[in-house]
């Protein structure tokens, strides 16, 4: 008696289920990665925006130098600097010695001679308005964007530990040279009559902007990012989007990699409320005050928390709408709701006159694939957004909702004008 027929799979019992595990697995282990790889993409994108895009990394620094702390701490590193100091002692002697020639009576001569003091804080107090008016001017701020930009190579150079310029970088500090600044209150005070500001040396004056010991682990870490900043977000997607195909669920891993995407750059979020206080907690006070580190701080990483921001609501978008065209209660629920509004709101337009003829009855026949290409063309249109942020995801969003809504009412006017058109023969 001739047995059954031959086939791999009987041969091999229980070998499309291992095939099947495989790719659950490889599937799994391609999310876990991009859920990985997505805060750190963004870090790396971060990166290159401060490093290698001028435009990005003056619009980072340029409201530092109207920033009432930052104005305060230089005001302080310029008064210091200048540091014009009139020999009060000497000078009131000298007066009240020739007065006394002249007559003086030598009680009014010791009135004179106390006068030293008054003449000393009437020369700093000289320097600290015009510190104070020039940090507060429009040219401050020139100065500081012009500085800003003619340094931004020297930002580079930072970020792989060789400082030079304005920027300087040595033994894990980077400071910024005011040494400028310095030049223009001398000249103010020069033209406002203050003779002793010509004795004013060229001087050097360094800002610290930031002191860490592990400085240096952080250029090397900023430096990877920099060198992976042009694959990383390609590579990123593609392992992301891989482990989608692999899903035996794709929804439901799509859903998965957007929500552990949207946790993991939370948890960056997070880390970095941590490292500011951590940061701000041990800054000596007398290299750089609370505030104006905290400024500088923020200012820097601005970008990164509206590209880790970006990316939280944008997880959460994509999850949400896998969610809701899914097989679930609810999801039925509101499709259907949705579309009983639609033939109601048809309804009433036939009631009125208001048809949408051939184009209704094709947006019914293709409601699916006209939906897959708005949908395609809006991650497109996102993709080349240039900076995106969390108020772009919501605006996609919003008028996403509203083309589905155009669709939705062009096709229960289509599915209306269905049954006429068979009626129609009869």
């Amino acid at each position: 008696m001739p047995g059954p027929p031959y086939s791999p799979s009987s041969s091999r019992p229980g070998g499309s289920r291992a095939g099947r595990v495989l790719r659950s697995i490889a599937s799994a282990v391609l999310i876990v990665l991009a859920c990985v790889l997505v805060p750190v993409t963004v870090l790396t994108v971060w990166v290159h925006g401060i490093a290698l895009d001028t435009d990005r990394y003056v619009a980072t620094m340029k409201p530092l130098a109207s920033d009432p702390a930052i104005e305060k701490a230089v005001h302080h590193r310029i008064v210091d600097a200048v540091d014009v100091r009139v020999d009060g002692k000497r000078a009131t002697s000298e007066i009240a010695a020739w007065l006394q020639s002249q007559g003086l009576p030598p009680r009014a001569a010791a009135a004179v001679r106390g006068l030293a003091p008054q003449l000393d804080a009437a020369a700093h107090a000289a320097v600290d308005r015009v510190a104070t008016r020039f940090v507060e001017s429009d040219r401050f701020e020139k100065l500081w964007t012009t500085a800003n930009r003619t340094a931004h190579s020297t930002v580079v150079h930072a970020l792989t530990g060789k400082g030079r310029g304005a920027v300087g970088v040595s033994e894990g500090t980077v400071t910024l040279d005011v040494g400028a600044a310095v030049d223009q209150v001398r000249k103010q005070l020069v033209d406002a009559g203050v003779k002793p500001a010509e004795n004013i040396p060229d001087v050097e004056k360094q800002m610290v902007l930031f002191r860490s010991d592990k400085l240096d682990q952080l250029q090397g870490a900023a430096h990877a990012l920099d060198v992976a900043g042009n694959w990383l977000p390609v590579l990123t997607v593609l392992i992301a989007a891989a482990g989608v195909l692999l899903a035996r669920h794709r929804r439901r891993a799509l859903a998965k990699t957007a929500l552990g995407a949207a946790l993991g750059c939370l948890i960056v979020s997070i880390g970095l409320v941590v490292a500011r206080r951590f940061y701000l907690d041990r800054l000596p006070p007398q290299l750089l005050s609370e505030a104006a580190a905290a400024a500088v701080f923020d200012r820097l990483l601005h970008f990164l928390k509206v590209g880790l921001r970006t990316v939280i609501v944008l997880g959460v978008v994509v999850a949400l709408g896998a969610y809701f065209v899914g097989p679930g209660r609810v999801p039925r629920a509101v499709r259907g709701g949705a579309d009983r509004s639609a033939d109601s709101v048809a309804r009433w337009a036939d009631t009125h006159g208001v048809r949408t003829g051939r184009a209704g009855t094709w947006t019914e026949a293709n409601r699916k694939w006209l939906t897959l290409g708005v949908v395609l063309l809006l991650a497109l249109l996102f993709a080349l957004w240039n900076d995106p942020t969390a108020a772009t995801v919501l605006l996609l969003v919003v008028v996403l909702l509203a083309v589905l809504a155009v669709i939705a009412l062009l096709a229960a006017d289509g599915r209306r004008a269905a049954p006429e058109k068979q009626e129609a023969p009869e």
